[in-house]
């Protein structure tokens, strides 16, 4: 579609949009009249204009000046500035949440309404002076997201995942789902890509569990992480697959394409949602199977939820080991039992006894992240899965951060600890040639 449609389809949607009681500020109204006039002289494709193409923008910004010339002599120089800057981020970028997508030290964006948009801050939510005009403007942004990776959202399929160009995980839902109104979250990603030393920085974990786990992953684990929603769990996988050697093929499997994997080997693959008509979807089940068929060294599912699981755990069973994956749970223990209840929800009719024997000797090291109440993410515990004793999976915590309490300031206390018991896999790992400082397991 082009952009002159767009922008024409936007004006219809104010024009229909329900009468507000207060009177439209005289800004918007320039602005709006200034756009019309932009809409008449652009007639070029949407997908032509993007923050790298340098060339169009600039002759963008030459017809919204002229436009604006031959608006008003009155305008200010600052009114000006403001009308330029919001009709190149309407075009170009996403609307008003276009500087906060810019500014670095905010993680997530939460847009609940036309006039309550929230954001996080380390690890904080603030809500932002920032304001959609109604609830037009929000779903035109929506639109222009969902739209630039082929997918759609409507009535008939009133939510959607979706991710935007530098990866950041967009999820969109509206009307008759969000009774409100559409509503949008986006969780941010690092352009450039989070490693090992910076959750070390981070407060994440320490030093000894990052050396324990980059061990783990070179010596073929399968590595499940474990938490709660915004726990940080994809932000641990992206850097847990970094260890991956640079010798191995990769694939990766997501829902909205968020990994960042520097490897010279790595196939991405993303599943797609139903067409109108209701056919053509491509689950992460088809996907993982599927993936067993080209030959992967390692494969890397952004989330197990359900069916899925337990294709990935026959694929960990059958050669495909160093497998990594996340899913949400609240402790080692719980991860278990949604594993269970995901292999069920497979529709294969299996007994508890088999699932657990399969989950047993398929993880290795359950990795679990939380979200603590300052905000903060931490790694709460590296638990090694040792096998079945009866019908009961055998679980050893080898390291766990022990909160002490809170302090004046609401920062939490407390600190990692080696909980003293020697990891089972260690002698495989020195089969595989991968030693490990004794530091590790020290005091």
């Amino acid at each position: 579609m082009s952009l002159k449609k767009r922008l024409e389809d936007t004006s219809q949607d104010r024009k229909t949009a329900k009468p507000v009681e207060k009177e439209k500020d005289t800004f918007t109204d320039l602005k709006m009249r200034i756009q019309a006039q932009v809409i008449q002289e652009l007639d070029i494709d949407f997908n032509e204009i993007s923050d790298q193409n340098e060339t169009l923008k600039a002759e963008l910004k030459t017809i919204i000046l002229r436009c604006i010339e031959k608006e008003t002599l009155n305008m200010t120089p600052p009114q000006r500035s403001r009308i330029l800057e919001e009709l190149l981020d309407e075009i170009v970028g996403f609307g008003p949440i276009t500087s906060l997508l810019q500014d670095s030290s905010i993680t997530e964006i939460m847009v609940n309404g036309p006039n309550r948009v929230f954001v996080e801050i380390k690890g904080k939510l603030v809500k932002t002076e920032v304001q959609f005009k109604d609830d037009n403007h929000v779903m035109h942004v929506i639109k222009k997201i969902v739209s630039m990776i082929g997918r759609r959202i409507d009535e008939s399929s009133p939510m959607v995942d979706a991710r935007l160009p530098n990866g950041s995980r967009v999820n969109a839902i509206i009307p008759p789902l969000a009774i409100d109104g559409p509503a949008l979250t986006i969780r941010k990603f690092a352009e450039d890509p989070y490693g090992i030393n910076d959750l070390v920085r981070f407060g994440t974990l320490n030093t000894k569990m990052a050396e324990f786990l980059k061990a783990c992953v070179v010596g073929r684990m399968n590595i499940v992480v474990s938490g709660g929603t915004g726990s940080g769990k994809t932000t641990t996988l992206n850097v847990l697959s970094s260890f991956i050697p640079e010798d191995e093929r990769i694939v990766t499997i997501e829902d909205a394409a968020e990994l960042q994997l520097s490897q010279p080997h790595v196939v991405r693959l993303e599943t797609k949602p139903a067409n109108l008509e209701g056919r053509g979807e491509v689950s992460i089940r088809d996907l993982v199977k599927n993936s067993l068929r080209m030959r992967p060294d390692r494969i890397v599912v952004g989330e197990v939820r359900s069916g899925e699981a337990l294709d990935m755990l026959q694929a960990m069973n059958t050669g495909h080991d160093g497998s990594l994956t996340t899913g949400h749970a609240n402790s080692p223990r719980d991860m278990l039992s949604r594993l269970e209840t995901m292999v069920l929800m497979s529709g294969m009719n299996l007994p508890v006894k088999a699932i657990r024997d399969q989950i047993s000797s398929a993880v290795n090291i359950i990795v679990q992240q939380s979200r603590l109440m300052n905000g903060s993410r931490k790694i709460t515990y590296i638990t090694e899965v040792i096998g079945m004793e009866g019908d009961v999976i055998v679980l050893q915590d080898i390291f766990r951060f022990e909160q002490r309490g809170v302090d004046t300031k609401g920062q939490v206390i407390g600190e990692f600890q080696f909980t003293g018991i020697m990891p089972s896999c260690l002698r495989e790992l020195k089969e595989k040639g991968i030693s490990i400082s004794p530091q590790v397991f020290g005091n």
